[in-house]
């Protein structure tokens, strides 16, 4: 690992029509280290939840012979079964996807499990919803420690958890080293703009505690397909403060659109972000 440190790319970033082999070759063409797998609320994603043991074997051959592993998660499925829900089935299909996504973690070789920061999504949000949510976390963190996966809050676009700090409160009150924080930069850019706060103030309260860092582009009030280098995020100095925390995994997170020039995107974004990063070493 000459360059000390690893740089993924979210999957979203590529059309996903695409097969598990053409999505890693492609990341190994544009230059990256490993690919971020998404779990999100869809029944396509979720179903990825219950691949037989022959298809998780399948997948880890292909890792081998392309040369780029899955080596992290977004697991955003608990949007639709958030942990902290009033309803006792979608808390517990919840706690199910959960299990499941650490299992498929520990199958795959999966390092992190990026966790979405919410109690509730659809619902709204009360004291019992934040203690149900808590109670819930605890339980996962044990799950998590189990495999020995580690699982990090990213910083949402809602009040709940849109800050580095916000996140480190449950951080704190778990206290377990299998969970962390995995903030998004992009996201915690306009909670900053919003609060009138320092976003690397904000980063530092982290300290210790970041997993990994996804780097996304973002402009005031829009959270999403925003390309890079047309937002407000400072990417150098994000890098360069979560460089001097100690962060060494990172992964570009932005999204395929129907671009016919998708791989040229995915080449962009690499270069730029790995040229901060090389800057840092």
């Amino acid at each position: 690992m000459a360059n000390f440190f690893t740089l993924g790319l979210y999957e979203k970033s590529m059309p996903s029509s695409l097969t598990w082999k053409e999505k890693l070759s492609a990341a190994k063409e544009a230059g990256f280290d490993y690919v971020e797998i998404s779990i999100d609320e869809t029944d396509e994603k979720l179903a990825r939840l219950d691949m037989s043991k022959e298809e998780r074997l399948e997948l880890v051959k292909t890792m081998y012979e392309v040369g780029v592993p899955i080596r992290s998660m977004c697991l955003s499925g608990h949007r639709k079964y958030p942990l902290g829900s009033n309803d006792p089935e979608t808390c517990k299909r919840g706690m199910e996807i959960m299990e499941k996504a650490i299992e498929l973690a520990e199958d795959l070789g999966i390092r992190i499990i990026q966790l979405a920061g919410y109690d509730v999504y659809y619902e709204e949000s009360s004291k019992e919803t934040v203690e149900r949510f808590e109670e819930n976390l605890i339980k996962a963190t044990k799950m998590a420690a189990k495999a020995g996966v580690v699982m990090g809050f990213e910083t949402m676009e809602t009040e709940f958890m849109n800050t580095v700090e916000k996140a480190m409160k449950y951080v704190n009150i778990v206290n377990s080293v299998y969970l962390q924080v995995y903030p998004d930069i992009g996201n915690i850019t306009n909670a900053a703009k919003t609060y009138g706060t320092d976003v690397l103030d904000d980063l530092k309260t982290g300290a210790g505690h970041i997993a990994a860092m996804h780097l996304k582009e973002t402009v005031p009030g829009k959270f999403r397909e925003i390309p890079f280098g047309t937002g407000h995020v400072d990417f150098e100095a994000a890098i360069k403060t979560a460089w001097d925390l100690g962060v060494r995994k990172y992964v570009t997170e932005f999204w395929y659109v129907g671009s016919e020039d998708w791989k040229k995107d995915l080449k962009e974004a690499h270069d730029m972000m790995s040229s901060i990063l090389n800057k840092q070493i």
